[in-house]
């Protein structure tokens, strides 16, 4: 059984057990989460989607931690211009371990 949700823009498939990374939502450890933007329910071979969302479905889960990624950098160079720019980028993340569809 899988769930697909949508966060901070985003979309993301889960399932009871998983553990997510999710954009930073600010929140303690062992903090309860409720995501209410389900956009579909798979249970077996059938498969419930919203028009946008499903009316009553819920995805619970409760915050681990939250942290920063490893670093990536962006590095741009323009041939034969004597033009280069390197930038670095950490995203900041919400782990969140899915504990109940329903």
């Amino acid at each position: 059984m899988y769930a697909i949700i949508k966060s901070g823009g985003k979309q993301y498939k889960v399932r009871e057990g998983d553990i997510i990374r999710f954009d930073k939502m600010g929140l303690a450890p062992k903090t309860k989460v409720e995501f209410r933007e389900v956009l579909a329910i798979s249970r077996g071979d059938d498969l419930q989607v919203g028009t946008p969302y499903i009316e009553g479905a819920v995805v619970e889960g409760e915050v681990i931690n939250e942290g920063r990624d490893k670093k990536i950098i962006i590095f741009k160079k323009r041939r034969r211009k004597d033009s280069k720019v390197k930038r670095g980028f950490r995203r900041d993340f919400t782990r969140i371990k899915i504990t109940k569809i329903a």
